[in-house]
């Protein structure tokens, strides 16, 4: 009797995400064609560059199908271009896997390590009248393709015998003839509609040493040759890709049609991820980096895995992001805000808060003793009160924000100003008496008293104060470094620029400012790396992972509070 497929295992939970891609997974095991243990994708990057927030929608992806459905993933790298790849690059794209959450199948795999079946296979595409040797130069090849609209042209050497062709290709593993001198091509139709069936190069000559084979191959595969070998001898049962690969898709199922290959995987296309003011070419930021635009590739402002967890993102909010984009079939830039928003709503629930001033002006408390130091309670985060308390010192002298006092204020300020009071957040209510300015005029001093009765932020009295500003008490403040990014360009799609100029004149030169001499409570010194907090009224932070130090405190900006006061100046 005919067993009948289990579908349990496939339906979707009302938490589980759904999208066509998982969808057609979910009909392969309702129809019994695998079973979950069998499911297998994986995540091929080229060790080119550092991952960037594109490839980590792929990684959740790959990774996600494959654990969701008891299957597995496979993390292989697509080393098949030598001279272009190096180690660093090898092992930032593992350090950013397993940062975003992720671990893949077994040891790492290598397209290097199938050299010699795709060789062999390359032989048996030879033997039996598939695929020949050309001597045509990349020019050559170029100009005689064809058009959408036109046939290509054969080449002289498409006919060669079996024979010649295998003497060839071994004559071109063995190192006879320089770089460029010959190619294995597909013999397929050189009048295709589809441009990629126009005899495409299978392997060409680079006398190049690999950074694993060394010197024993100079014959490389290219990637439409390589790719569905790859997946197959992994046993890879949904190759997933993003849109650019969709018409290629025919071509990889016809070179694996011929060889001896038991199971061949289903190619499955998505649209790749957008973000509006960055650019996703790895070779634009490696112009970024080599052209020191950025300070490398863990830049906060570029658009790396690596950037975004410097500029103090977060594991899970990449992933709720990516969740939140979806997985379609159409292309789309997805606005820089959608992403900052993911973040902000994570942090506002989990970052504990402190007090940091970044353009420190002094306050004097006339009326406070001299030499006294209180401790006030300061709660750590009102959105979890379960993370408790902390201590905040408090004295004669302190430090706000220059932009919190305002010597003739503008109409709905309510911050400080001569004759104004003020709250101090968990602190007391002051109020501005005097102002002091140096020769040039400038304010750098305000001398003010402060309402004994008023400690917590309430008066006795029931008076009532609009505006409440953060601040540091001076002679326990610790000095530090921040660090204030922007967008790395002004304009949202910086690749769109007119024939004859480059994306580096949608550069925004103010994306970095760097800040000396700011002013924090005494805690935030002692914070390690990579440590988020929010700065009371300026937005979420993180101590620097290279930089900081408990005394030499840096801090980079990742994300804006919403500034209503911003809104109002804005409007004018």
């Amino acid at each position: 009797m005919e067993e009948t497929p289990n579908t349990s295992v496939t339906a979707p939970s009302a938490e589980a995400p759904t999208d066509f891609i998982r969808d057609i997974v979910r009909e392969d095991l309702a129809s019994g064609k695998y079973r979950p243990e069998e499911i297998q994708t994986r995540f091929p990057p080229e060790p080119n560059g550092y991952l960037h927030i594109g490839h980590a929608k792929a990684i959740c992806l790959d990774f996600g199908v494959a654990k969701e459905f008891g299957g597995k993933c496979n993390l292989r790298m697509d080393d098949t271009n030598p001279g272009k790849e190096d180690r660093e690059y090898y092992d930032s794209i593992q350090e950013d896997i397993n940062w975003l959450g992720y671990e893949w199948n077994g040891d790492v795999k290598f397209a290097s390590d199938y050299f010699p079946k795709m060789y062999e296979f390359a032989v048996l595409m030879i033997q039996k009248g598939l695929a020949y040797v050309d001597d045509q130069s990349a020019d050559e090849i170029r100009a005689t393709r064809g058009t959408p609209f036109e046939p290509g042209v054969n080449s002289p050497w498409r006919d060669r015998t079996i024979e010649e062709n295998l003497d060839l290709f071994q004559r071109m593993k063995d190192g006879e003839f320089p770089n460029g001198a010959k190619v294995l091509r597909a013999k397929i139709d050189m009048a295709h509609p589809n441009i990629n069936f126009r005899d495409p190069v299978m392997y060409r000559i680079l006398h190049e040493a690999h950074q694993r084979t060394g010197n024993q191959w100079c014959i490389y595969p290219m990637y439409d040759w390589a790719h569905g070998l790859e997946d197959s001898l992994e046993g890879v049962t949904h190759s997933l890709c993003t849109l650019e690969f969709e018409i290629h898709r025919p071509l990889y199922n016809w070179f694996l049609e011929p060889l001896p290959i038991p199971r061949k995987p289903r190619q499955i296309e998505f649209s790749r991820l957008n973000l509006t003011y960055t650019v996703m070419s790895k070779r634009k930021l490696l112009r970024l980096v080599q052209e020191k635009y950025v300070s490398g590739w863990d830049d906060p402002r570029m658009p790396t895995v690596r950037g975004f967890r410097r500029r103090g993102y977060t594991p899970s909010s990449i992933r709720n992001f990516v969740a939140a984009v979806g997985i379609t079939k159409f292309n789309g830039v997805t606005d820089m805000g959608v992403l900052e928003n993911t973040l902000r709503e994570e942090l506002n629930h989990d970052a504990p808060r402190y007090m940091a001033v970044l353009h420190p002006l002094k306050v004097t408390l006339t009326n406070y003793p001299e030499g006294q130091v209180e401790w006030l309670e300061a709660v750590n985060n009102p959105e979890k009160p379960e993370d408790g308390t902390r201590k905040i010192p408090f004295g004669r002298q302190l430090f706000i924000e220059q932009d919190d006092f305002q010597e003739v204020p503008p109409p709905k300020y309510f911050r400080l100003s001569p004759g104004r009071e003020v709250r101090l957040r968990w602190g007391y209510f002051i109020k501005c008496n005097d102002v002091v300015k140096d020769a040039q005029g400038n304010v750098v001093e305000l001398l003010c008293s402060y309402d004994p009765e008023t400690k917590g932020g309430n008066a006795p009295d029931g008076r009532k104060v609009k505006g409440t500003i953060h601040w540091v008490e001076a002679s326990n403040s610790v000095s530090a470094t921040v660090r204030e990014y922007d967008r790395l360009f002004k304009t949202p799609e910086p690749d769109a620029v007119e024939e004859g100029h480059d994306f580096l004149e949608n550069l925004n030169p103010d994306s970095l400012h760097v800040l000396t001499e700011c002013r924090l409570e005494p805690g935030l010194a002692a914070l390690p790396p990579e440590t988020r907090v929010q700065f009371e009224r300026l937005g979420y932070f993180v101590t620097d992972w290279r930089d900081h130090k408990s005394e030499a405190p840096v801090f980079n900006k990742t994300v804006s509070l919403k500034d209503s006061w911003a809104k109002i100046v804005k409007k004018g």
